[in-house]
């Protein structure tokens, strides 16, 4: 009975430990927290890291930071790159969240891409056991967009998701609580900001931050044409002359620069379609695909994809939280969690 007790005061967590966002949902509360995966390092004169910020107050040091402070971004490719950073990061984000609520430290529940290897899993159990977590559950990344989405991934028939992060795609065909085929390429929203960054340094000389490349991705970006020319100015450091420049920069423009990476995600979906088993391909020919993650929202996303598939292509209800959704649906729900979670 103690357990129990220490259990529910422990407010159970779900993390979606993204490469550009961390989001938290909290049993019985929702979404509690929606943090750029950001982590401000200061260094003293003896070498030693401290964190001095994280989240949004990260992010807006990304390069503006002066000597002996660096911000970096600790996930790459939606795998933990830098250890501590993760760790310090989430134990300033549940020690926030958590408080003196509970007389135990949260059960957790977290994402991980589909297909890490067993180094990657263990370091992600580190990272989140050393913030606080007392138990630490792994559900790959697409499952939980599937539940986030609200797609029936315990029936026998085929549902397809295609899950667009910062850091990868992944696209899995579920079926029976159980991933029957996925694919993942490590190309996501932050390929498509570095795709922007080098085409305006290419055409115009401007080189441009990377949260710039960012706004004119949301602004202006789109998959295919939309039918209307917008326009948006920039500003960056001129390469050859080394001051301040500023340009305009048309739809067409980016769409042109967005191409290749649009294009590894169509194949990786045409891939994923191709090795599905006959039975569940002619469910997802009748059910469709849905697509989640904050690379959904780039424009005419479902419309290439329907384009170039022939299929029927929704974007699930808040499609940038669909994974961290998905993931606190099974704090209620510890039986499909044991069917789903990875060991």
């Amino acid at each position: 009975m103690f357990g129990w007790l220490t259990g529910f005061l422990a407010n159970d967590l779900a993390i979606d430990l993204g490469t550009s966002n961390t989001r938290i949902f909290a049993k019985g509360q929702g979404i509690v927290t929606n943090e750029p995966t950001v982590v401000a390092v200061a260094r003293d004169h003896m070498g030693t890291r401290k964190v001095s910020a994280v989240g949004r107050e990260a992010k807006e040091m990304l390069g503006r930071t002066p000597t002996g402070i660096e911000a970096i971004r600790p996930m790459r490719n939606g795998v933990i790159a830098d250890f501590e950073s993760v760790s310090a990061m989430l134990r300033l984000l549940i020690r926030t969240l958590h408080g003196n609520r509970g007389l135990s430290a949260p059960r957790t529940i977290v994402c991980v891409p589909v297909g890490v290897t067993e180094v990657e899993k263990r370091a992600v159990k580190e990272a989140v056991s050393t913030a606080g977590a007392r138990e630490v559950f792994l559900v790959e990344e697409p499952m939980a967009a599937a539940m986030g989405a609200d797609l029936p991934i315990t029936e026998p028939s085929g549902n397809m998701v295609v899950d667009i992060g910062g850091g990868r795609t992944e696209v899995a065909v579920i079926s029976l609580s159980g991933i029957v085929f996925a694919n993942s390429v490590r190309v996501g929203g932050e390929k498509m900001d570095e795709a922007i960054v080098q085409y305006a340094k290419r055409r115009y000389n401007l080189l441009l931050g990377e949260q710039t490349a960012e706004e004119v991705k949301k602004r202006i970006g789109a998959a295919s044409p939309t039918g209307t020319l917008e326009e948006m100015e920039v500003k960056g450091r001129d390469v050859v002359g080394g001051v301040p420049k500023s340009v305009v920069l048309n739809s067409d423009e980016v769409r042109d620069a967005l191409s290749e990476t649009v294009s590894t995600i169509v194949e990786a979906v045409r891939i994923s379609l191709e090795r599905t088993p006959p039975e569940l391909a002619a469910d997802i020919v009748d059910r469709g695909i849905v697509l989640a993650g904050g690379g959904a929202l780039v424009k005419n996303m479902d419309v290439l994809l329907r384009e170039e598939t022939g299929l029927p292509v929704m974007i699930a209800h808040d499609p940038m939280n669909a994974v961290v959704r998905g993931i606190g649906s099974t704090l209620d729900k510890m039986d499909l969690l044991s069917e789903i979670a990875v060991v």
